[in-house]
């Protein structure tokens, strides 16, 4: 059975690799690089730091079933630096963040569905947390694939990326896409460490694909909400896509996806696209 987050084991190991990313330098300590076995800083610079004692990061980067409180989440966050989106990974760590009540939306409420229609003609989709594809406009549909063709396993947005063969190759920076994506989904994991579904497609994407694997690995947090995507489309030919994403207040776990054209070339390739 596919295990969910181990949320101890996970907090170990991301403290320990946000630590190890650290320069010495940049926080005005002697490097004395011969004397430092381990890159970024000691566990006693980190204490310091967060005005904790050795002992306790000791205990934490070795999974001794220690919780943090809020004030020592935050005070972990500030002396290892980290961003927005991984200052609330680790907060969901600790579970020191409030959960978001229910299940993940398997079927988009039906006023959704007319959201995404009535943006037509901007390519529009609506994605849960666990990058499951729930609603599509047919915009959308030209500029990936017809998503109704799709057994319901596959109408992901990640299992697409990863798998699909003619979605491969449709992304000119595919492992940047493929990394930004990954970002996202360990955020979303850390933020329903109960969710078994999700906990079973990572699984099955750290099993059987070793780019995700890879990537997964490096434990980068990061959930963005906007940016460009370069695509080659087999028919419209290059375009650039600026996306924005958006999150309806009702149902804050589902992501409602908005794409436009980033200049005139793209914006003529995408009438070219939907006037077939």
């Amino acid at each position: 059975m596919t295990r969910t987050v181990d949320t101890a084991q996970e907090l170990a190991a991301f403290l320990r690799t946000r630590r190890e990313r650290l320069d010495p330098q940049d926080f005005g300590l002697p490097v004395r690089r011969q004397s430092r076995r381990t890159p970024g800083l000691r566990r006693e610079e980190v204490a310091e730091l967060a005005g904790v004692s050795i002992d306790y990061i000791v205990r934490l980067e070795q999974a001794r079933g220690l919780r943090p409180s809020a004030d020592v989440v935050e005070a972990l966050a500030g002396a290892l630096r980290l961003d927005p989106g991984e200052r609330a990974y680790l907060f969901d760590l600790a579970a020191q963040r409030p959960r978001t009540a229910g299940k993940a939306a398997t079927v988009a409420a039906p006023s959704l569905v007319r959201l995404v229609d009535d943006l037509s003609p901007l390519p529009v989709m609506l994605m849960n947390h666990r990058y499951d594809i729930l609603a599509w406009n047919r915009e959308m549909a030209n500029l990936l694939v017809d998503f109704g063709t799709l057994p319901p396993p596959q109408r992901n947005s990640m299992w697409l990326c990863l798998r699909h063969p003619q979605i491969r190759e449709r992304y000119v920076d595919r492992e940047l896409v493929v990394r930004e994506g990954i970002a996202h989904l360990r955020a979303a994991w850390a933020a329903h460490p109960d969710d078994r579904l999700l906990a079973e497609l990572i699984a099955e994407f750290t099993s059987g694909d070793e780019e995700f694997a890879r990537l997964w690995a490096e434990r980068d947090v990061k959930v963005t909400g906007r940016g460009r995507k370069v695509m080659r489309h087999p028919e419209a030919g290059p375009l650039v896509l600026q996306y924005e994403t958006l999150a309806p207040l009702e149902d804050p776990d589902q992501l409602l996806v908005i794409n436009r054209a980033a200049d005139e070339e793209s914006q003529s390739a995408l009438d070219r696209l939907n006037a077939r």
